[in-house]
């Protein structure tokens, strides 16, 4: 997120906290740190899914469809390349991750944010919160096209149906749902007291989505289908100025993992998403969250202090760390198709890594331009996508 977006948006909770604060949700209780223990043990069942997503095909990993190399048509067609926005320029370099070289260097305007996946894997859209667009690249050819007009789009989500894009229109409190094939507007869902709504993942039947408040120190948990707040969950530390970042859901769907910079690791709430039940210690600035390709392993990005924590994506022990050489700022990314690498923007140093997902060693650090922050490794496995830089499943 841009330093004058943050500003901003920094005072305007201020004032809200100072307004309402008598009325906010009671916190949930402190759960003391037990990093080893597991979450939930027993999956969710994935009956009474959302109308019209596809079925998940194994309950004990909702990402099943998206193991090593498992390529839908679409995205077999589609030439490997990473897009990389960068907040500060206002463009897209596109990345050769055979050579690491260069290809392609698009100036957009505004600042990017994000490059995100549609649903039906066919078009990857850098999106612009500054200048209210997103810009649409064809994988096929790596180019971009024309540019398509979207509320406050800081981040972009697909309902698990297709029916839906969702603009998460983080300075203006709410989300903006679009046709995601005319851009015509659905409808709106504002979440007033979400301030810094950023991140989601959903549940594995596709009716729940959990959203990151960044300025709040909280999650909104929203009603798909019916487009309602159900409620809101405070962490059980309230950080507000660099708080609730990524989410992902554990593969069982027992779980999810929410990444609390400010906090230095994770908390875990339960798989209805009601409470917050444990955190787990990662590292200074924890950020980002993806999944090994047999989902077996959760990396998380420690943006202050340089390094990724390797977590068990079932029980959330911790199993290593991976310091990058020199320090750094490793923010957001993915993992390559085969699983063998973790590519990662470095958003403070203008650089990206590229990490061996065997044991962690940097296979090469590539000098960008000012500001890299959600970068899209594509092609992914999988049937369909959720969005962010490639949630797919």
């Amino acid at each position: 997120m841009g330093i004058s977006v943050r500003l901003r948006l920094l005072a305007a909770a201020l004032l809200v906290f100072a307004a309402a604060g008598c009325t906010a949700a009671a916190p949930t209780p402190t759960v003391a740190p037990t990093p080893g223990a597991a979450a939930e043990p027993a999956a969710t069942p994935v009956g009474n899914g959302l109308p019209g997503m596809p079925p998940v095909t194994d309950p004990h990993n909702v990402d099943a469809a998206a193991g090593a190399n498992m390529l839908s048509d679409a995205a077999k067609a589609a030439k490997p390349l990473v897009y990389v926005p960068h907040t500060k320029s206002g463009e897209v370099w596109v990345i050769d991750p055979t050579t690491f070289a260069t290809v392609g260097k698009y100036k957009l305007g505004g600042e990017l944010q994000h490059v995100v996946p549609s649903w039906d894997m066919k078009t990857l859209y850098a999106t612009d919160d500054t200048t209210n667009k997103v810009t649409p690249f064809d994988p096929v050819t790596g180019k971009p096209g024309a540019n398509i007009p979207v509320i406050d789009p800081y981040n972009m989500y697909f309902t698990p149906d297709g029916k839906s894009a969702i603009s998460v229109a983080e300075a203006r409190r709410k989300l903006v749902f679009y046709d995601p094939h005319t851009w015509a507007v659905q409808g709106e869902l504002q979440t007033p007291t979400c301030m810094g709504i950023d991140h989601a993942d959903f549940t594995p039947d596709g009716r729940t989505a959990v959203f990151t408040c960044e300025f709040a120190g909280r999650v909104a948990v929203i009603d798909i289908e019916h487009r309602t707040l159900l409620r809101t969950i405070d962490m059980p530390q309230r950080n507000t100025t660099m708080g609730p970042q990524d989410i992902k859901l554990a593969p069982d769907g027992s779980a999810f993992y929410i990444a609390d910079s400010q906090q230095g690791g994770l908390w875990v709430l339960d798989k209805d998403a009601t409470k917050v039940v444990k955190q787990i210690p990662t590292g200074g600035g924890a950020h980002g969250l993806y999944l090994s390709r047999d989902a077996k392993q959760l990396y998380v990005t420690n943006r202050h202090e340089g390094s990724v924590s390797v977590l068990d994506s079932y029980t959330g022990a911790v199993l290593t760390k991976w310091q990058i050489p020199g320090g750094g700022s490793p923010d957001m990314g993915n993992v390559t198709a085969d699983g063998s690498q973790l590519w990662l923007s470095g958003r403070y140093d203008n650089v990206l890594y590229v990490l061996s997902t065997a044991d962690g060693h940097l296979i090469q650090k590539i000098p960008v331009g000012n500001g890299p922050h959600g970068l899209c490794v594509w092609p992914q496995p999988g049937r369909y996508s959720l969005g962010h830089t490639g949630i797919t499943r």
